[in-house]
């Protein structure tokens, strides 16, 4: 009769033990990274009687928690790389919004610029018209500085985003040794800590969208996360950190280090792979790095191309013009800490037509120095190491010092260029609109050509020659009677002696015209050289591109970038809503199955209390009988 009063108690018991089982599983349903539980039930075992085998009932062997590996690594890593996309596409939306289109973008303020000097053309002694133009220019330059600066604001956030993610890996990393320490201590039982797993695989989620982790099952029911490819950020029950480092020599940029008792290891971006550390170092070296460059580069070619064509031009004075914007220092290169020699580097603007917008990294070798494209990694290498040398319209030079083999430079020519611009004219007199040429028709030429435009080009000569232009009956023109003649295209300019003459129209023979030097009394109402600045609206500037439209490639490149994010960002995130799906229909808590399994053992917690009833009535039955 005892045995019978066991099994009652031990099924009443074990019933009990599985409703408060389900009852956490309810209570948990929406308990982040919980995994629904399961009382596993065995036999109690049986003992023998004279007439057989008679079993003693049921016990719990273990509560179990529901859980595939296989599915959580993969929702660990498809929701890191989740991570780096999403915040990646929110800096970029960010900075697509520094680019406005319309009336107040960039694009409207270089044109307005370049087109202010049309009036000053049809009027080149018009004080408004030019008060105008160098109000427009000024205009342009504050708009440049104005965008340099929310980029510089948002460069400083993302790397202030960049410090508090470090921070909370290493805050999760410290959790996770400390969870782990927690698991280690319950090695001695026979069943799993099921709600510390549960903690540390959701511990280990988290960390996943920081920074990307390889989890290595370890001793005691721990686990060993690595971070960077091979670094252990968690090692058991103890966790090593990360740290944010300023370049010493370059104070605006950060880089990644890991730090493991006390001593620090570089860690590379590209070994990040995925998380939102990831992706706001991608963001930082390259996305803003690029975008800043094309800005600069805008800057760089737009000023220093005007500068030159104001320097070829007289202005209301008859001197020649002076520089329109300030024009952009050299950059310095910054040497490398390692370096050995003490040389100076700097780069400046040799042909503003010819820029690509890149960094570069300047490597001194024995007998030679490269000088590598950082945008694709094309290096090109030149003998001696020359004092000098020139790539991409610039020129690299060593100004001071000699450069030690193995030193390291980098320059960034355009870093600071959009950010400094500012107008060097004031004055509306100063601005060159005259040409420093003229030209004369003969009086016997015939009515046929027409003179569009005559400006320099480039230096001329002191004094300006006298160039007669003489058309032949072939359809050619002499230059100073110089033979065989060249043919005459309308429309295409005629170059020489520093200066371009434009014609229109038909020539006859014998028709002459000669270009000689602008008189003082000329200069009133001379609009050569306005007329350059205007030509230079269509000039291939930008890789081919003119400069009146460089701003497309600066905002097509933006565009592209956010576009090509959105589309990462959209496939990532449900790649890892599919992963995170698939795991909690596995680990996950489904409430209808929790009711029917909490009608299915309060039936048989009911059922076991009647038994343990009927038990002890029989007992108590049978003690009566006894004792009479």
């Amino acid at each position: 009769m005892s045995s019978s009063l066991s099994i009652g108690a031990n099924a009443l018991t074990t019933n009990l033990a599985a409703l408060k089982v389900i009852g956490h599983n309810i209570a948990n349903v929406n308990t982040p990274g919980y995994s629904r539980q399961r009382v596993e039930l065995e036999t109690a075992g049986y003992q023998f009687f004279g007439s057989g085998y008679m079993g003693k009932g049921v016990q719990i062997d273990t509560v179990e928690r529901a859980h595939d590996a296989y599915l959580t690594r993969e929702a660990r890593l498809t929701s890191a790389i989740a991570a780096a996309d999403a915040v990646r596409l929110s800096r970029l939306q960010q900075l697509e919004s520094a680019f406005p289109l319309g009336s107040n973008g960039l694009g409207a303020s270089l044109n307005d610029m370049l087109n202010a000097w049309s009036d000053v053309a049809s009027a080149p002694g018009n004080l408004t018209a030019r008060v105008v133009a160098i109000a427009r220019g000024d205009e342009f330059a504050s708009r440049m500085r104005n965008t340099a600066g929310q980029l510089d604001l948002l460069r400083d956030s993302t790397q202030q985003q960049v410090q508090g993610t470090v921070d909370a890996i290493n805050r999760l990393a410290t959790d996770l040794a400390s969870i782990n320490q927690r698991i280690i201590e319950t090695q001695g039982s026979n069943h799993t800590p099921n709600d510390l797993l549960d903690q540390r695989d959701q511990l280990l989620r988290q960390l996943s969208e920081k920074v990307q982790t390889s989890v290595v099952p370890a001793e005691g029911g721990s686990v060993s996360v690595f971070v960077g490819g091979s670094q252990p950020l968690v090692l058991g029950a103890r966790a090593n950190s990360l740290a944010v480092v300023r370049d010493p020599s370059d104070t605006s940029s950060i880089s990644l280090s890991f730090v493991q008792a006390g001593a620090s290891t570089p860690l590379a971006e590209a070994s990040l792979g995925g998380g939102e550390l990831a992706g706001l170092m991608g963001f930082l070296n390259r996305d803003l790095t690029d975008v800043q460059n094309l800005l600069g580069r805008m800057a760089l070619s737009t000023a220093t191309l005007v500068n030159q064509q104001q320097s070829l031009g007289l202005d209301l004075n008859g001197q020649p013009g002076q520089a329109f914007f300030v024009p952009p220092a050299p950059a310095p290169g910054i040497a490398d800490v390692g370096n050995g020699g003490n040389a100076e580097i700097s780069a400046q603007v040799l042909d503003a037509s010819a820029l690509r917008a890149s960094d570069y990294e300047l490597r001194f070798e024995t007998g030679s120095v490269s000088v590598v494209r950082l945008s694709d990694g094309q290096t090109t290498s030149f003998a001696g190491p020359p004092a000098s040398f020139d790539l991409d319209g610039l020129r690299f030079s060593v100004d001071t010092g000699v450069a030690a083999d193995g030193d390291r430079f980098r320059v960034r020519p355009y870093e600071a260029v959009a950010r400094n611009l500012q107008m060097a004219l004031a004055s509306p007199d100063r601005l060159a609109a005259a040409s420093p040429v003229n030209v004369v028709p003969d009086t016997g030429n015939s009515s046929g050509l027409s003179i569009e435009s005559l400006y320099a080009v480039s230096a001329l000569p002191a004094p300006v020659p006298a160039t007669q232009i003489e058309f032949q009956a072939d359809g050619t023109y002499t230059i100073d009677g110089a033979l065989p003649g060249t043919p005459f295209t309308p429309g295409m300019p005629i170059e020489v002696n520093g200066w371009s003459l434009t014609l229109r129209g038909s020539p006859a023979p014998g028709d002459r015209f000669t270009v000689e030097a602008a008189t003082a009394a000329s200069v009133a109402q001379n609009a050569g050289n306005a007329n350059a600045m205007l030509a230079m609206r269509s000039r291939p500037t930008f890789e081919g591109v003119a400069l009146a439209d460089g701003y497309i490639s600066l905002f097509s490149d933006v565009g592209t970038r956010v576009q090509g994010a959105q589309f990462a960002a959209n496939f990532s995130g449900q790649v890892a809503s599919a992963a995170e799906s698939a795991r909690t229909q596995v680990a996950g808590v489904n409430l209808d199955e929790e009711a029917a399994r909490l009608l299915q053992f309060q039936q048989a917690y009911q059922a076991s209390a009647k038994f343990l009833q009927v038990a002890q009535s029989t007992f108590d039955s049978l003690l009566q009988t006894v004792g009479r």
